[in-house]
């Protein structure tokens, strides 16, 4: 699989500089600055301890170039690809303190973020003979969304809203509040512009049955056991998107996918994703 969209460069920059700022504090990396020459030059690779999918390379490239341009960032591999353990991910040359003050940095970013498409490329696999997808929510590292969403594309899941204002997501406490399905449904679509999507969520088939009565784009079906799910996919035959979550697991996401809905919402792809492990191994040259 080949990376599904590009990471827009200025906020690429913005989150790494910030980053760099965090570890350089207010004098910058002293132990580099006290044991290596300024002169002095280095080649390295960044090779995988494990096995998984890439994700991040852009983000990585850009921790050494803004610690300083001259330094070659060559990845050996591209984002999405799958790589086995101790392989070459990419190849650093340039300026030794540069490469060493970056590291961390880079590191940080990349095995996050490969981590995820790892998660995601293993909860993809378990679904791949159904029609449906896997997809990320909204519970995601602060100020690194656009990040691990982008991870997610890359392990093979689909992206849910990036935030509040990409779609309306009428959720239970929402219901509540508005005074139930009706209410809600009706108050969003006269708020939402013509572009804008309505997804509801239900917890019951006579929830579900009101939001069939409205109409909206998408209901998520929350919660609810597999012989639930497949009379609420039976219900709702071709009238609009069906998405289920929670609580979905590496061992229950197939048997929730062959009920029969189109997507299926994983928090847990970016909240509980195990960091890739990642070494950058030097030589000084």
């Amino acid at each position: 699989m080949t990376a599904p969209w590009t990471l827009p460069a200025p906020h690429v920059e913005d989150v790494v500089r910030a980053a760099l700022a965090e570890d350089f504090g207010r004098a910058g990396d002293i132990t580099t600055q006290a044991t290596i020459p300024e002169t002095a030059n280095a080649r390295a690779v960044i090779a995988a301890r494990g096995a998984g999918v890439v994700a991040g390379l852009a983000v990585a490239s850009t921790a050494f170039r803004l610690v300083d341009p001259s330094v070659m960032f060559t990845p050996a591999t591209q984002d999405g690809a799958h790589i086995g353990e101790s392989g070459i991910i990419a190849r650093i040359e340039g300026p030794a303190r540069a490469i060493l003050s970056a590291e961390r940095v880079a590191l940080n970013f990349l095995g996050r973020l490969c981590g995820i498409a790892t998660l995601t490329a293993r909860y993809a696999e378990k679904i791949v003979h159904t029609k449906a997808k896997v997809c990320d929510t909204r519970k995601t590292t602060p100020l690194l969304r656009a990040f691990e969403k982008y991870a997610v594309r890359c392990g093979g899941g689909a992206n849910h809203r990036f935030g509040l204002d990409d779609a309306i997501l009428i959720k239970d406490n929402h219901i509540a509040v508005a005074g139930g399905v009706g209410p809600a449904l009706r108050a969003a679509k006269a708020f939402a512009g013509h572009i804008v999507k309505i997804e509801i969520e239900v917890d019951t088939l006579a929830q579900l049955r009101e939001v069939l009565a409205e109409g909206a784009d998408i209901v998520l079906l929350d919660n609810m056991p597999p012989d639930v799910l497949r009379a609420a996919v039976a219900l709702i035959g071709d009238k609009m998107r069906v998405e289920a979550s929670g609580g979905v697991t590496l061992e229950t996401i197939a048997t929730i996918a062959e009920t029969g809905v189109d997507l299926i919402s994983v928090g847990a792809l970016t909240h509980s994703a195990r960091t890739l492990d990642l070494g950058l191994d030097i030589e000084i040259g």
